[in-house]
């Protein structure tokens, strides 16, 4: 395994082309950035051997090509804060981004954001997909975002008709609607009854299975497709090229052919312990359960779909696996292939099954960890710790400073709350004694350093784990006395003085959190 990690070194979709390359003289040219985030991706990739049966080769071939950072964390696990995170280099606890209605643009308007940093540094600017939560064309100085949420389906045509909204919460949920061939189609897929929202119209989107479509029908395939057009046109200006799949988030709808490797009957399930939730305080177990992100785990397991919602989700890996092999031809075949840094990161985990929970939100491993994977640019590997892996705990927040002095650019004006990865791209295993925090569900925060993770919940309960001897986290130790000095060493780095979050308003407090 340790083998596997140092060939390859990529955990999330992130690419990166920056200015000039460290240590390098200005007159060799400005780097670009290729900067890829697949939606919902927790560990299941080849290269951090996640699932033994995922399908990742040109994520694979990507890490080859880096250094993949094998500790990583995303700041919070959900898409709005994380994203926000991400672009504007600051904690949830310091931009008050806690909730996916929160738009970081409103409500921190004074921070810049990275992609308005490079254009104050003579960057053209590309961003296409899922980049921040809320889309934000005008951000970039050209950008492609399809409709994806619910593709290759007519996003005005998932909505159950009013005949149909009683049978969503039955045993057989129908609601008929079409592809763009003019194919009918009843969803959901996977029948199964609504557990969020099964009074709302809605269409469900803890669906899945294989569709009769090619990768062009799908959002992230014409995502590819244009990303694919700017790799291959030449450029005298540097450029940043932000590119956004939106799988594997649910529904985890794919083209048939990205499921005939993962035949349902042969499909190995996650770690799972009955009595995982016995050590949780009343706090912990109601995060565990609550269908907030996707639907109930008892659901699933009634409804004998647990299996095939692994090899859909796999599925799903494999078709933004596929994406983004296209991206790397395209660099590698076109005019930029020696000029521009590579990082792909997912922009947070999600459990399938894994404490008794669907969906992310949550502080626990299988929610935080992410991908993270940085490939310098060619001419610049020689400087670098090609094809290792760092165990070393990271933080996606670090995204934003790597690229600023990987660039050679200044920092922005009120500073970055991360800290620059390029001394671990050089050094991979330089021992770091650093211990990262994710924020979630506005007032909870986990805490992982190198061993440990701990959980602290906003009543004051709290979990520990041993991540050496227990990586599924099935027993919770903080109430050893044993472990008070580390509990206390993990809980310092907590923040002090968070910023309050914003009050939602009469229309947001009717939208469930989730998706």
């Amino acid at each position: 395994m340790i083998r596997l990690l140092r060939r390859f070194a990529l955990p999330c979709l992130l690419v990166l082309a920056c200015t000039a390359a460290p240590g390098n003289a200005a007159d060799r040219g400005r780097t670009n950035v290729l900067f890829i985030a697949a939606d919902d991706m927790n560990d299941w990739v080849g290269f951090l051997q996640g699932h033994p049966q995922t399908k990742t080769p040109h994520l694979d071939r990507l890490a080859a090509r880096g250094i993949a950072f094998a500790n990583a964390s995303c700041a919070s696990p959900l898409c709005a804060p994380s994203r926000a995170a991400v672009f504007s280099g600051r904690e949830p606890f310091r931009s008050g981004v806690y909730g996916n209605n929160d738009d970081v643009r409103r409500i921190a308007p004074g921070l810049v954001l990275l992609p308005q940093h490079l254009q104050q540094h003579g960057y053209r600017t590309f961003g296409t997909g899922k980049l921040l939560h809320q889309k934000r064309p005008d951000l970039f100085d050209d950008g492609f975002f399809p409709e994806q949420r619910w593709s290759p389906f007519d996003a005005t045509k998932v909505d159950y008709t009013p005949e149909e909204l009683g049978s969503k919460a039955s045993n057989n949920p129908r609601h008929v609607t079409e592809l763009a061939n003019g194919r009918q189609v009843t969803l959901p897929l996977n029948r199964m009854p609504s557990d969020r929202r099964p009074k709302d119209p809605a269409g469900e989107s803890f669906d899945w299975g294989p569709v009769d479509v090619t990768d062009a029908d799908m959002g992230d395939g014409q995502i590819a497709a244009w990303a694919v057009k700017q790799l291959s046109t030449p450029s005298d200006q540097p450029f940043f090229l932000g590119v956004g799949f939106y799988r594997p988030h649910i529904p985890l709808f794919a083209p048939a052919e990205y499921f005939k490797p993962f035949p349902v009957a042969s499909i190995t399930l996650p770690p799972y312990a009955k009595d995982d939730l016995d050590d949780l305080s009343p706090t912990g177990r109601k995060v565990a359960i609550d269908a907030v992100t996707a639907g109930s785990h008892e659901s699933v397991v009634r409804h004998a779909q647990w299996q095939a919602a692994v090899a859909a989700y796999l599925a799903c890996i494999h078709f933004v696996d596929a994406q983004v092999g296209k991206l790397l031809d395209a660099l590698d075949a076109g005019p930029h292939a020696d000029n521009t840094i590579i990082i792909f990161f997912g922009d947070h985990g999600w459990h399938l099954g894994e404490k008794d929970h669907w969906g992310k939100l949550t502080g626990w491993e299988r929610s935080v960890r992410v991908p993270l994977a940085i490939a310098p640019a060619r001419r610049d590997r020689t400087q670098f710790a090609i094809g290792q892996a760092s165990r070393q705990p990271v933080s996606l927040i670090d995204l934003y400073p790597t690229i600023v002095e990987y660039c050679g650019l200044p920092t922005p004006k009120g500073g970055l709350d991360g800290k620059s990865l390029v001394p671990l791209l050089r050094a991979p295993e330089t021992p770091t004694g650093r211990a990262v925090v994710s924020t979630f569900d506005q007032v909870h925060y986990s805490v992982r350093d190198d061993r440990w993770r701990y959980i602290r919940y906003q009543d004051g309960s709290e979990e520990l784990y041993d991540l050496g001897t227990d990586p599924n986290e099935w027993r919770n130790l903080a109430a050893r006395t044993e472990h008070a000095g580390t509990k206390a060493r993990l809980a310092a780095v907590l923040p002090k003085d968070p910023v309050r979050p914003t009050p939602p308003t009469e229309e947001k407090k009717r939208k469930k959190k989730g998706n």
